[in-house]
């Protein structure tokens, strides 16, 4: 538990450090690409030197699953991540990454990887979840109501900025286009978590080679597409400032060390317990962002965030059920009375008295032959 705590810790830091990198005027392209370059800098000798012995064999196949892991599971997806914290607040995006079952379960529905049973309580749980977080999720994004204050420390790291107005870094606030944003990509998450990541799991099962080829992959693909979408060279240089802090940590704390802790705690624990700590982070980012961005609380957030906690946790409920029941070992069943049947093993000895056997419930004696 002390694990799941301080990953969902560093990745609530990790949001706050993604708004102030914005709002320094940093290009969200240049940063994607720094950050999976450094982690590839971080995993790739990790994974030469603890895999060294029992790493399987690279084939093209398997460079092709890790261009596609790097594609939707980083790449692409932390793009549209960057650009949704940019356009809206931190709080408001990592809402969204509590509907991750809900869409991973529909996802599976779809690919008919998982059958809807509507006739069972884990199905009609899983389901009814699934519906109660996208409405939860519908709240948070189109209602506000008032405005909800419960602290203020009068702290605001943005105000401490130098804020730019270059087209290319600054963003005007739009709740709406962040939350589609958001939505984009996490829904590529869930079809790397479904599609590309299985596949490369079965066939290359090494953890840490797989995830530095992913890295590398979408250190190929980030860099690309940011050398081809930012033409500004400055926007590359990383003085001693946010920007250096913010591809530091998120590539080697968050994609080096916190995706390693997490992916150890699924091992010992299943995903289930990692996916229930996912409403932790909501509320940490919460906290911090009211604490040192001063965003505001509405009423329509709160009221999203319990109803997408709500359905999360009853999702996982569902999916708790399912999972005991096709683990549970059935006991074999006891043979009715009637089924008993007497045995009569008759030997013949010249110096010992017969052996006599029977049945569980009838005593059956038997003459022995005497020579």
């Amino acid at each position: 538990m002390l694990v799941m705590v301080l990953v969902q810790i560093l990745s609530a830091v990790l949001n706050i450090i993604f708004k102030l990198v914005a709002n320094d005027g940093m290009s969200l392209k240049v940063f994607t690409a720094y950050r999976v370059l450094f982690a590839s800098v971080f995993m790739i000798p990790l994974a030469l030197v603890l895999e060294r012995n029992g790493r399987s064999k690279i084939t093209w196949t398997i460079l092709g699953q890790a261009f596609l892991c790097g594609l939707f599971g980083l790449s692409l997806a932390q793009n549209l991540f960057m650009e949704s914290i940019a356009f809206a607040s931190a709080t408001y995006c990592v809402a969204i990454t509590n509907l991750i079952p809900a869409i991973t379960f529909l996802l599976a529905v779809c690919f008919r990887q998982e059958k809807l049973s509507l006739t069972s309580i884990p199905g009609m749980a899983k389901l009814a979840g699934t519906a109660v977080g996208l409405g939860g999720a519908m709240v948070f994004v189109f209602y506000k109501g008032i405005t909800i204050k419960i602290w203020s420390v009068h702290v605001n790291l943005i105000d401490t900025k130098n804020k730019t107005t270059s087209s290319s870094s600054h963003h005007p606030t739009n709740y709406a286009l962040g939350a589609v944003l958001a939505f984009l990509g996490f829904f590529e998450v869930c079809v790397h978590e479904n599609k590309t990541q299985g596949k490369m799991t079965r066939t290359f099962p090494c953890p840490m080679s797989a995830t530095a080829l992913t890295s590398l992959m979408a250190t190929i693909q980030s860099v690309i597409y940011a050398l081809c979408a930012e033409r500004d060279w400055k926007q590359w240089h990383l003085g001693w400032n946010i920007r250096l802090l913010g591809v530091v940590y998120s590539g080697i704390l968050i994609s080096g060390i916190a995706v390693t802790l997490m992916a150890w705690c699924i091992n010992m624990r299943g995903p289930l317990y990692a996916a229930s700590f996912f409403p932790v982070l909501l509320v940490l980012v919460a906290i911090l962002a009211s604490l040192l961005l001063e965003e505001n609380l509405y009423l329509g957030s709160i009221l999203g965030a319990v109803f997408i906690i709500g359905g999360l946790y009853l999702y996982l409920w569902g999916k708790s059920i399912e999972i005991k029941r096709m683990n549970r070992v059935e006991p074999l069943e006891t043979p009715r009375p009637s089924e008993f049947q007497s045995i009569e093993i008759v030997t013949t000895s010249t110096s010992a008295p017969a052996i006599t056997t029977g049945s569980n419930d009838n005593n059956i004696t038997s003459n022995s032959s005497r020579g």
